[in-house]
């Protein structure tokens, strides 16, 4: 009896660390590249961007969703391995900004999101940026989720192509010492390795395949071009009765920018060219990195069957 009561305890135990290892922290970044780490439960962020639980619940890391890039109303959620982040038409939050792999993606964030601009004066700064947009610069005309969406693209394809490599270095050695040399040692090494490649092909793969359905909707693709529809809302043929969900820490907004081509907004409205070329670059990268794969299966697959051969002869 007290042994069993030992083991509840230790279910208990382990079941209440488990409960607390789950991180609530997230970091919030503006267009400026300032940051506010924020440790808040899934009710805070949910007031803080207009987001519906079942949405957040994508980023839940105790639950297995697939890796997902969801356009909602006034955000975009992604949920990409260990990347799971929030984007608006001017902030991004990511969700457990401390977590080794997750550091460099927050450091770029800060690095690339805000734009390159001339600080002499706020006045000139405007007229900085307005020439800049008249003239079509193409760093202003970017919209600022892209640039989030970008540095996250950027970093999952970098990050899953980076284990690729390090399959691919440890694998080929392994299959060639294999063939010259058939043991038990060598045979579980390369078992080993096959299960290391068919999980990362299976991670590689729900990328790429979350990238193909996409592109292949345009109206998807619609759906996460933030800054337009910001335009288009606060546009003054557009109705603005609706409630506010969005406060954030920043109160220094730059709506009104977006507004300023509101009416060259509404003509192109459902123009997705420059996301689809964003994404289309992310896509490739992603199914070169599944072909590497591909060649790795390969090449397992014909030094099993040489394996094979040599044990009929």
């Amino acid at each position: 009896m007290a042994l069993a009561g030992s083991e509840v305890e230790l279910k208990v135990q382990a079941m209440n660390k488990k409960k607390t290892t789950i991180s609530r922290s997230w970091i919030l970044l503006d267009r400026d590249g300032r940051d506010i780490v924020l440790d808040v439960d899934k009710y805070a962020i949910m007031r803080l961007v207009e987001i519906h639980a079942r949405d957040l619940r994508i980023m839940d890391p105790l639950l297995s969703y697939p890796s997902t890039i969801l356009g909602r109303e006034k955000v975009i959620v992604l949920n990409l391995e260990h990347i799971k982040a929030i984007i608006t038409a001017e902030e991004v939050l990511v969700r457990d900004p401390m977590d080794d792999d997750v550091v460099p993606v927050v450091e770029e964030l800060r690095r690339r999101l805000p734009l390159k601009v001339s600080v002499a004066g706020q006045g000139q700064v405007e007229e900085e940026l307005c020439v800049q947009e008249g003239e079509g610069g193409e760093e202003n005309e970017f919209p600022f989720e892209f640039r989030a969406l970008e540095v996250v693209l950027e970093a999952i394809c970098s990050f899953l192509d980076a284990r690729t490599r390090e399959l691919e270095t440890a694998a080929y050695p392994a299959l060639d010492e294999l063939t010259s040399k058939i043991s038990s040692r060598n045979l579980d090494k390369v078992r080993k390795l096959k299960s290391a490649m068919t999980r990362l092909t299976n991670r590689v793969h729900k990328i790429r395949e979350e990238l193909e359905n996409l592109l292949d909707d345009d109206d998807d693709m619609a759906e996460l071009y933030l800054s337009r529809k910001l335009a288009v809302s606060s546009s003054p043929s557009s109705s603005s009765d609706g409630p506010n969900w969005h406060h954030s820490p920043y109160q220094g907004s730059k709506i009104h920018r977006s507004s300023r081509g509101s009416a060259a907004t509404l003509q192109g409205e459902n123009d997705v060219e420059e996301l689809e070329m964003l994404l289309e670059a992310y896509f490739i990268q992603i199914d070169g990195t599944l072909n590497k794969l591909t060649t790795v299966r390969e090449y397992i697959d014909d030094t099993e069957d040489y394996i094979n051969i040599q044990h009929e002869y």
